[in-house]
């Protein structure tokens, strides 16, 4: 997905949305649920609240991806637990990207490995990979991390095989939203780049969860 050339996205592609109930994709030997939708609202005098989608994978491994703002401390050791889950059950954490909304529990999970970024670590061992280069990370032959710049520098994004949904990208903040059309260039750093990787998740992915809001499916005629 790390290219840098232009071009359209083909015709027949459509973003679909779901029900706000549908936050789950279970799959063999992956599922897929979505913890807690991100937003992004604007208020008075050009100021904003966001939050970052936080989604859990689970499987041979348990993934998180995206930990939500600090302010979501509580809330993150609750689900969890609702699960059956202790921050040490978590094996791999993914933070998307650095801002505060989609990494600021990353000190909840240090027995985790870590990939924040082009970063890949565990504990303070970073692993050599080549994200900066656009290959992907694999995890295993189901899951992998695929680099998706654009939003900032070093965008990742988590790629799931197998679901009964299909493979489903959860894209931090490559999407905003399932109608984001007229809001995600005004927060690219690389809106060239950003474009690219967008038109690629398109023609790849079933089911798209982005930054901040639910997830949506993709339909292709």
């Amino acid at each position: 997905m790390n290219r840098t050339d232009t071009g359209q996205v083909p015709s027949g592609i459509q973003r679909v949305p779901l029900p706000d109930s549908q936050t789950d994709f279970p799959g063999v030997p992956y599922s897929v649920m979505v913890l807690k939708p991100g937003y992004c609202r604007s208020e008075s005098g050009g100021t904003f609240r966001a939050d970052g989608t936080i989604s859990l994978v689970t499987g041979p491994r348990t993934i998180l991806v995206d930990t939500g703002g600090p302010w979501d401390r509580d809330f993150l050791l609750q689900t969890l637990k609702e699960r059956g889950l202790d921050p040490g059950d978590v094996n791999l954490v993914v933070g998307t990207h650095g801002h505060s909304d989609h990494v600021g529990n990353l000190n909840l999970f240090p027995a985790a490995m870590m990939i924040v970024g082009y970063d890949v670590s565990e504990g303070d061992r970073y692993r050599p990979n080549k994200l900066s280069e656009g290959e992907r990370f694999r995890v295993d032959e189901h899951v992998c991390v695929v680099p998706t710049p654009g939003h900032t520098g070093q965008d990742v994004s988590v790629e799931v095989k197998g679901t009964f949904a299909g493979t489903v990208l959860i894209a931090g903040d490559l999407f905003e939203c399932c109608a984001d059309e007229d809001s995600w260039r005004d927060l690219s750093m690389n809106s060239t780049v950003q474009e690219v990787n967008r038109q690629e998740a398109l023609r790849t992915a079933d089911v798209i969860i982005p930054g901040h809001g639910l997830p949506f499916k993709v339909v292709r005629s």
